[in-house]
């Protein structure tokens, strides 16, 4: 009987590895989503330093989490020996890799955001502060219960603060992060208020949308992270608030094709804190409204002489991420259909709580690095454009 159960042990332990693995992949995916809506959005002479800052971004933060990030926000490290690191399949590094896949998405938001005139190195250093300090100390508050943060709001108000995906912890603190890095840039020269500069590219644009979609089902069902804990109600909850945000972005947005392919996106961002907890009713209606909520804010924006967003990260990751945190606190309550046990006050706190450590981590990384070398580029390097005065070559050869 011992080497019956010993051989269901090995089995569980390896199957829950290759699922994280899986969801792993699936979200390194995405990052190539987050490339190619930017490319799509961007101006043409802006299109290769698109790519480009998403993939160094990718491999700076990967630096800055393995040594340091990761061990701030879980308290464990990987200075090991390789024979230490193989226990249990290696799964405490694949959820590493897991992990990684998330904070390196906050960089990718705030590339969108400060797209074609932020400079190159001074982002890339401060996207590797970003992920190595800010981002883990709010993970480590939320997901791992340090500084005692969680257990004060159970003591308080009967729950802690529920973000199964990362409503909150990873697209609010993008899309905030991003905001104070957008403010600080100012806009884009030759921009006018009201008069917005047209997508490049909408097929590119269309793609990325797609692949965000659909490796968004890796990065929230597979936030369970061991197979015991899937739940086919995260998917279809997925399923229903994406949908939810497709449709509102239609009538809202008037069949504008950047609004359709982005309020897919909204309502993702937004179901994910509650994903599993909510009914599909109350997922399609937080989607829905946080796609509405997309287009009013970005639309808005455009209106805005010191805002200039480049892909509406604030609103997309910043806005419809606090909206998911709180949401997650309405429609998780059985009243509403959801599963219960989360209190509307600890989402609203935590959420906030959320938006702070953004803003002020933010201004401090972000003002740093300004004060060292300029955020923005040169005048003549943003007319030129940055794939030319960056990386000397353009998206596009028409030699023959």
């Amino acid at each position: 009987m011992n080497n019956i159960s010993d051989a269901i042990g090995v089995i569980a332990q390896s199957a829950d590895t290759l699922f994280i693995l899986l969801g792993a992949i699936m979200v390194l995916a995405m990052h190539a989503g987050f490339a190619f809506l930017e490319v799509g959005t961007v101006r043409h002479k802006n299109q290769v330093n698109a790519l480009v800052k998403i993939l160094t971004d990718f491999a700076f933060s990967a630096v800055a989490y393995f040594v340091i990030g990761y061990q701030i926000a879980y308290g464990s490290h990987f200075f090991l020996s390789a024979e230490a690191l193989t226990a249990n399949h290696g799964y405490d590094l694949v959820k590493f890799f897991f992990l990684l896949t998330f904070a390196a998405a906050i960089p990718a938001i705030v590339s969108g955001g400060i797209a074609e005139r932020g400079s190159f190195r001074p982002f890339l250093f401060a996207s590797a502060l970003i992920v190595a300090f800010v981002y883990p100390f709010f993970e480590g508050m939320i997901w791992n219960g340090n500084f005692g943060f969680q257990a004060w709001l159970n003591e308080s108000f009967g729950a802690e603060f529920h973000d199964f995906a990362g409503s909150v912890v990873v697209h609010g603190m993008g899309g905030w992060l991003a905001l104070v890095a957008i403010y600080l840039l100012g806009s884009r020269r030759g921009r006018k208020p009201g008069v917005a500069f047209a997508p490049s590219n909408i097929p590119f644009l269309a793609l990325g949308s797609w692949v965000l979609i659909v490796g968004w089902f890796g990065f929230n069902v597979m936030s369970a992270q061991t197979l015991d804990g899937i739940s086919g109600l995260v998917a279809v909850n997925s399923l229903m608030a994406m949908v939810g945000g497709t449709i509102i972005a239609l009538i809202v947005g008037k069949n504008d094709p950047g609004f359709i392919h982005n309020g897919p996106l909204a309502g993702l961002v937004a179901v994910c804190a509650g994903s599993d907890l909510m009914h599909p009713v109350g997922a399609f209606v937080v989607g829905a409204v946080a796609g509405g909520l997309f287009v009013f804010v970005f639309t808005q924006l455009q209106r805005n002489s010191k805002i200039d967003d480049v892909l509406g990260v604030w609103p997309l990751h910043g806005l419809c991420g606090v909206w998911g945190g709180i949401a997650a606190g309405i429609f998780g309550q059985q009243t509403l259909g959801g599963l219960g046990g989360v209190s509307l006050m600890s989402q609203v706190v935590g959420t906030v709580a959320g938006v702070a450590v953004a803003l002020i981590g933010g201004i401090i990384v972000y003002g740093v690095v300004n004060k060292i070398a300029s955020l923005r580029l040169g005048q003549e390097e943003e007319f030129i454009g940055a794939d030319l005065s960056i990386h000397k070559i353009g998206s596009t050869n028409s030699d023959k």
